[in-house]
């Protein structure tokens, strides 16, 4: 090849500013269309071997997305330019097909609709039901013995995949539980975690004085059902009481000799020292009169309702998010346990007035003359409890009352020991709030244990509060009753399964609770209280649970309010007990 002159080289070039290939407008390259390049457009494999096979279809879209997240595919900077224009005769067209689709199909292994039936003798069916179990006998790597749920995802503590996630899940709006009124003044907004972290040690406590009866508590509830019998749950008519703390004249006359700085009930106690686990709307009412706080609850309050699986993921829904049945609302579900505590506490005891326990004095609340019923076994312990601080000056004391509901004698020294009586109760296993929870007629003989872990988890702040008002009240015992439904569509009939005796601090060891975090919950809310205002005049404080947040709200309000006369509109649903009204 000859050698090219320079002056051939210079007169070639491009008289224009610009260097490079001359631009063109031209979209055919020998009469065949191509794409521009664009500058996104990234090269990738061309050949990619890594693709395809088993283990990329069963990545889904996470492997997708981590293989293929970075990747552009080239070309994909500009619209297609090979795209096929549809002809408009087209759009018109439709297939007519009469055949029905098929939707049963037959197969065998993996993905096949075949259902087996075992017709021998202590075969099981496999063919699992709506919200069944199946168990896989035979698991890849000789793994047996695990559940899979077939609404999606592996039981027994694996993540259920479909439906709602945690993060996914709808925020429920539910109702407070008092009507929060324009001349009521918040003063502080207090989260759950703050409250998380105090600590206060107040020891074990010491006792005042004790008042009214117990009588003896009927074993023979112990022992199991005789198989295929059921027995039922009475109505006995008692008279009990439940007044708030500022009605109670003992607490009076110890408020008159300066027994304490604070005094509250063992209900109002325990709710306010079990308050991070609570999710429904509660309320307190604080009044201060000079430099003594009486911690008090209103007519008609939430605390006087024991709440039924407070705790579930997927709580009793009320009838504005969709529930239809009635009796299944939370508010009747509320109304229904707390007669069933009563009942409950009043026939497992051994009514006898030749045999009972008698306190030294009886009982603060009763006027024979206008009690047309039989007291109801209670008996009220007054205890006093040191709250102090280092900073103190003066010792900073708090006074309870505490309740108890029967004694039993002690199996081998024969001593008295004090109990409290609750129950549980189950109202359909299958409807929508049960929170997961076993079938109690066939599982609680057998499964006791996974019985009541499932009630922890549910009840979590209702047996917290059981517990702590134990505790508090120095019961040696603690009886919980499994009531359920005589059927699952009739609330006013009920069953007891069985009953089961704790330890109450043991109990309470099971539940995680700490005794000193919730005495420090009281001295922070108490010294709260304190600070707004130096004792010169009354004032009354409202303590409100945010309905739908992990948050409490101190307001300041008038001093008549919740006094008779008042209409004060109330957010719960059902009558409670308060003032000095007899249940």
């Amino acid at each position: 090849m000859a050698p090219i002159a320079l002056s051939d080289i210079i007169q070639a070039l491009p008289t224009e500013d610009t260097w490079g290939p001359s631009i063109t407008s031209e979209s055919l390259v020998d009469g065949v269309p191509y794409a521009p390049y664009s500058k996104g457009d990234k090269l990738g494999r061309m050949a990619d071997w890594t693709s395809g096979g088993k283990d990329s279809e069963r990545g889904g879209r996470q492997a997708y997305q981590r293989n293929y997240r970075d990747q552009q595919v080239y070309g994909a900077g500009t619209s297609s330019l090979f795209a096929v224009q549809v002809a408009e005769d087209e759009s018109s067209f439709s297939v007519v097909d009469n055949t029905r689709p098929s939707t049963r199909t037959r197969g065998f292994g993996r993905g096949g609709g075949t259902v087996f039936r075992g017709r021998g003798r202590g075969q099981q069916t496999q063919r699992g039901g709506r919200g069944t179990l199946q168990r896989n006998t035979g698991g890849r790597g000789g793994q047996q013995g695990q559940y899979f749920d077939n609404r999606g995802g592996r039981g027994r503590g694996g993540r259920r995949f479909g439906g709602w996630k945690d993060y996914d899940k709808p925020q429920r709006n539910r109702d407070s539980s008092v009507q929060i009124k324009p001349d009521w003044s918040m003063l502080e907004e207090i989260d759950f975690k703050r409250l998380q972290n105090l600590n206060l040690d107040t020891g074990a406590g010491e006792d005042l004085d004790a008042y009214g009866f117990l009588y003896y508590y009927d074993r023979t509830f112990d022992k199991a059902p005789v198989k295929n019998t059921e027995r039922k749950l009475n109505i006995i008519e008692r008279t009990s009481y439940n007044v708030s703390t500022s009605y109670d004249p003992v607490i009076q006359e110890m408020a008159d000799k300066d027994e304490a700085t604070i005094f509250a009930t063992d209900s109002i106690l325990s709710m306010l020292m079990c308050s991070p686990r609570s999710v429904y709307s509660w309320d307190l009412v604080i009044n201060r009169r000079g430099n003594k706080i009486f911690l008090d609850k209103r007519d008609g309050s939430a605390l006087d309702l024991v709440s039924v699986n407070e705790n579930a993921a997927d709580a009793p829904l009320e009838a504005s998010e969709g529930n239809k049945d009635t009796i299944n609302f939370p508010g009747a579900l509320a109304e229904e346990a707390t007669m069933i505590n009563l009942s409950f506490a009043n026939q497992v005891v051994m009514e006898s007035d030749s045999s009972r326990y008698d306190f030294e004095h009886s009982n603060p609340f009763s006027n024979p003359s206008e009690e047309t019923e039989p007291l109801a076994s209670k008996g009220y312990r007054y205890r006093r409890f040191d709250l102090s601080l280092e900073r103190d000056e003066e010792p900073f004391y708090l006074v309870v009352r505490s309740e108890l509901d029967a004694v039993v004698k002690n199996n081998i020294s024969g001593e008295d020991q004090f109990m409290t009586i609750k129950a549980l109760n189950e109202f359909d296993h299958k409807a929508q709030g049960s929170g997961g929870a076993l079938d109690w007629r066939a599982k609680l003989s057998s499964q006791r244990g996974a019985v009541v872990a499932t009630e922890m988890k549910n009840n979590s702040c209702k047996l917290a509060r059981w517990t702590t008002q134990s505790i508090i009240a120095k019961a040696d015992l603690m009886k919980i009753g499994f009531v359920s439904r005589a059927a699952p569509k009739i609330n006013d009939r009920h069953v007891i399964l069985g009953v089961m005796g704790y330890d109450p601090r043991k109990f309470g060891d099971q539940l995680g609770i700490n005794l000193n975090n919730g005495w420090g919950i009281v001295r922070t809310i108490v010294d709260m209280v304190l600070g707004k205002s130096d004792g010169t005049r009354d004032v009354k404080y409202v303590l409100v649970k945010d309905p739908n947040k992990a948050v409490l709200r101190l307001y300041e309000v008038p001093l008549h309010t919740f006094e008779e006369g008042e209409d004060d509109d109330v957010g719960d649903v059902g009558d409670g007990e308060g003032g000095s009204d007899a249940e």
